[in-house]
């Protein structure tokens, strides 16, 4: 159960406890352990590297070094051993915490649950050996933590978490810049754009509600030469109102009421979520990119389990 004191705001401090959790979600075997050094993802390419891949007939120009013995005098012809070249991945989380996260019906507020999956990813990259980073953003500014493998470099990226989130004492107003300058979805997925490598792992954790014609295609041209997962933090109430009641909902100008009996508004709210999701669902197929949901009630060390390969490796 969530902390009361974090179920609207969750602080640097909470942040960095988060990695207990991560390494109760890894449990490296003793081969990942020795070849940390290495790097802990695996080329595509085949060559002298630590971690064993297959044994196929021996080729000419294969190194003999690499003949195994023990297949060849079974088979009775020359096997040879494969490895698979290791090197270290970036890994980025592209974190929203735009003032729509601001907010939740049930369990922590949606900025919450993207700055704690976010953080929980970032302490399993590092604990892989892999060089982490991230951009965080909000209506009115964005920051860049360039991959590293580096402690100091995961405990920036919380400082940003932290930093960026919108505070329970701070009215929701209207931003005072001009519209062109305030910071979107679409601006973290160009900076995305700019800052990844080929063959990154990237997750983008966002309520995905500030979509435009442009998004598919910025996700697409991401998706292009790195692996990419979106994360989709949702509350209840985004999707089905109660069936009766007054209710406010703070707004950018002030609390919103509404009245949950009237079927009119009723019929209206249900068809603007169902256009939203078949855009949604649209963007994310255009872009080729898999979508996991992520509830506001849900506690996301449960939710990286299942989205988390064997041992806790992040794919």
């Amino acid at each position: 159960m969530i902390a009361s004191e974090t179920a609207t705001f969750i602080d640097l401090p909470a942040l960095i406890r988060l990695q207990a959790d991560a390494r109760a979600l890894r449990l490296p075997s003793a081969r990942q352990v020795r070849r940390v050094q290495a790097g802990m993802q695996a080329s595509p390419r085949r060559g002298r590297g630590m971690a064993f891949a297959e044994v196929r007939p021996y080729q000419p120009g294969d190194d003999i070094r690499s003949i195994d013995w023990r297949v060849t005098a079974r088979r009775q012809t020359p096997h040879t051993k494969l490895y698979e070249e290791e090197r270290e991945r970036p890994v980025l989380m592209v974190c929203d915490l735009n003032r729509s996260h601001f907010f939740s019906s049930t369990g922590a507020y949606k900025q919450v649950r993207s700055a704690q999956v976010t953080a929980l990813l970032a302490w399993l990259a590092l604990a892989a050996g892999d060089q982490v980073g991230g951009i965080v953003f909000n209506e009115q500014d964005i920051v860049v933590q360039r991959p590293a493998r580096r402690k100091k470099s995961v405990l920036r990226l919380l400082d940003y978490l932290a930093h960026y989130q919108h505070r329970p004492d701070t009215r929701l107003t209207g931003d005072s810049r001009p519209e062109r300058a305030r910071v979107h979805l679409d601006t973290a997925l160009q900076e995305t754009l700019r800052v990844s490598h080929t063959g990154a792992r990237i997750f983008v954790i966002s309520d995905f509600l500030d979509l435009s014609d442009d998004t598919a295609g910025l996700l697409a041209n991401v998706a292009r030469h790195n692996s990419v997962t979106a994360i989709r933090v949702t509350d209840p109430l985004e999707h089905r109102l109660p069936e009766k009641g007054r209710f406010a909902v703070t707004g950018p100008d002030g609390p919103i009421w509404f009245n949950a009996s009237d079927r009119r508004f009723q019929e209206a709210f249900a068809a603007r979520v169902a256009n939203h999701e078949t855009a949604l669902t649209q963007c994310f197929q255009r872009s080729g990119v898999e979508c996991q949901t992520l509830a506001t009630d849900a506690e996301p060390v449960r939710f990286l389990q299942s989205l988390l390969g064997p041992r806790g490796r992040i794919g």
